[in-house]
């Protein structure tokens, strides 16, 4: 038979009330209460009924993930890491494709609010930037947690790691191994990060005493596609970089089917590195160099600020990243 709240109730040896108040993550609950009730629910195996504790109160104990991002290993992880933090709540998450493009994305979000009754929306880059979705959130009174905004910083919780440092870190080590002429490729401007992580490479740039060049960055989409076609572009100029670093895993792997297809010998006469260190890193070959960030590690921090209480000040949680040495970046040739 089914495990109920009145179970727990019994087993813990408190009331229904205070075992509802301790399932719902409620304050004023005593740590020796909490520990009753927590052992009871472990011991029986209880998993809430979502629809029983929507009636009971006024949250509807889903939270919904607002996601528009080209490579579907950041969205796996983006979704992991929700899904990691509201299994301990027993929360349900609603994955909302959207398009960063579309005329009716207001109307999609507000529809997605008025049919589920979310408690709070995760946004990711780049509509976690959109000012009309921002001021529709909160005009209509619904929690929003913010993944790598860059402006605003201080309307809504947010998580994040520093993109420029992180691009700077890349961008000296390929110094380091000799290389002067170091091709960039750009995300997409709609992005904050995409910003970001152009100011770091120009910074590392700078510290060496070596003048940024815009013609050496060309701009990609996130994309397998736009990475091939950017490093296309950059491999064509009468002096080409030796080495070419680009914003996503997924433009970089672009970068080195380009770099197949020229005949060119990566790393010996090519570096290429990347950034996110998604699987798609390890696949390719040569495996890349990249920037790992914890994008799952930032989607469990994300969903438990949404999951905190509604009092909670506004928290920026930064997490960390790490530069990853592989096989596609090497000293750079000698002339």
């Amino acid at each position: 038979m089914r495990v109920t709240i009145k179970d727990v109730s019994r087993v813990s040896g408190v009331s229904i009330k205070t075992v509802s108040r301790v399932l719902n993550k409620e304050r004023y609950v005593g740590e020796e209460t909490r520990a009753k009730v927590e052992a009871a629910v472990a011991e029986l195996n209880f998993r809430p009924n979502v629809a029983a504790r929507s009636l009971a109160g006024r949250r509807s104990f889903q939270i919904a993930l607002i996601c528009d991002n080209p490579s579907p290993y950041y969205v796996y992880e983006m979704q992991s890491g929700i899904r990691d933090r509201c299994v301990a709540d027993g929360v349900r998450m609603i994955a909302q494709p959207y398009d960063r493009n579309s005329t009716t994305l207001l109307d999609d979000i507000e529809n997605l609010v008025d049919a589920t009754h979310v408690d709070g929306l995760i946004l990711t880059p780049p509509v976690s930037d959109y000012p009309h979705v921002l001021d529709l959130l909160q005009r209509r009174g619904v929690r929003f947690v913010r993944v790598s905004p860059g402006s605003a910083l201080d309307l809504a919780p947010s998580t994040f790691i520093d993109n420029a440092a992180a691009a700077a870190t890349m961008t000296a080590h390929l110094l380091s191994l000799g290389h002067r002429r170091i091709g960039f490729i750009a995300g997409h401007p709609s992005y904050a990060t995409s910003g970001q992580r152009l100011q770091g490479y120009a910074s590392a740039l700078g510290q060496q005493g070596i003048a940024f060049d815009p013609v050496l960055v060309r701009e990609g989409s996130y994309d397998f596609a736009s990475g091939a076609a950017a490093a296309a572009a950059l491999l064509s100029l009468a002096e080409p970089p030796s080495a070419v670093f680009a914003s996503s895993d997924d433009m970089a792997a672009g970068a080195l089917t380009t770099a197949h297809r020229y005949g060119l010998s990566v790393p010996g006469q090519l570096s290429i590195a990347g950034f996110d260190d998604t699987a798609l890193a390890g696949f390719v070959w040569p495996p890349l160099t990249t920037i790992r960030q914890p994008t799952r590690q930032m989607a469990y921090q994300a969903a438990d600020l949404l999951l905190a209480p509604a009092h909670a000040p506004v928290e920026r949680r930064e997490v960390g990243y790490e530069l990853i040495v592989r096989e596609s970046t090497g000293p750079a040739a000698t002339q």
